[in-house]
């Protein structure tokens, strides 16, 4: 398989020349095959969402390159880096950062407007996705109306929405209890073994994690696998 992922030499530092400098990624290498979900299992203040920001295009490292499907990204200038950001990577997040005053719908078609699709293709994919997750009665819903989980499963169809090569998650169920949780987990495997892209979802939940392709560890700077 080829590589949608491809992170080499990474390192990371903020407050530079500072008595309190700190280091949060010290040389680190990680790829991420296509079609391949890869658990990113890391204690807190580790540098796992600094790991995905750079991954993600959204922060750029202080050395080493990042590679998608054979391109270098590294040094990108903004307008490409956003275009990138916007067509080829999904984000999900702890919280689900849904629009408030949008329906869950509507939360699904803006991006794919925003990326140039029609808006009779982006609401019938917007449907297609929420159907796929089980929530397609409440696209009518802002997100207050909307329980934790079927939130999340709103802004995991907000993810995909507009067919990204990767998708990069930050603790995609730790603001749910642990049955919703499991339920909600469950569907967003399921839309992503669906559409085949690849992922790397960073958890702390070994049980999730050990239900992935692949587990790797970051700790004090360095990625180990398992």
């Amino acid at each position: 398989m080829s590589d949608t992922l491809s992170l080499h030499g990474i390192r990371k530092a903020y407050n530079h020349g500072k008595p309190n400098e700190v280091t949060v990624l010290r040389g680190v290498d990680l790829t991420v095959k296509a079609g391949e979900i890869v658990a990113l299992v890391a204690p807190s203040g580790a540098g796992k969402s600094t790991l995905l920001h750079i991954a993600g295009l959204l922060d750029t490292p202080d050395a080493g390159t990042v590679t998608m499907s054979g391109t270098d990204l590294t040094n990108l200038s903004d307008r490409r880096r956003t275009a990138t950001r916007r067509g080829d990577v999904g984000f999900i997040y702890q919280f689900h950062h849904l629009l408030p005053e949008f329906t869950a719908l509507e939360n699904i078609v803006l991006p794919q407007l925003a990326n140039g699709v029609s808006d009779q293709h982006a609401q019938d994919r917007a449907m297609q996705l929420l159907a796929e997750v089980g929530v397609a009665e409440r696209a009518g819903h802002r997100p207050a109306a909307l329980s934790g989980g079927e939130q999340q499963r709103v802004a995991f169809c907000r993810a995909l929405a507009n067919a990204p090569k990767l998708l990069l998650a930050d603790e995609p169920t730790g603001n749910l209890d642990p049955g919703t949780s499991d339920r909600v987990f469950d569907a967003l495997m399921s839309l992503v073994r669906g559409t085949g892209l690849s992922a790397l979802i960073a958890t702390h939940n070994l049980e999730l994690a050990s239900r992935m392709d692949r587990i790797v560890r970051l700790d004090q700077g360095h990625l180990t696998a398992g």
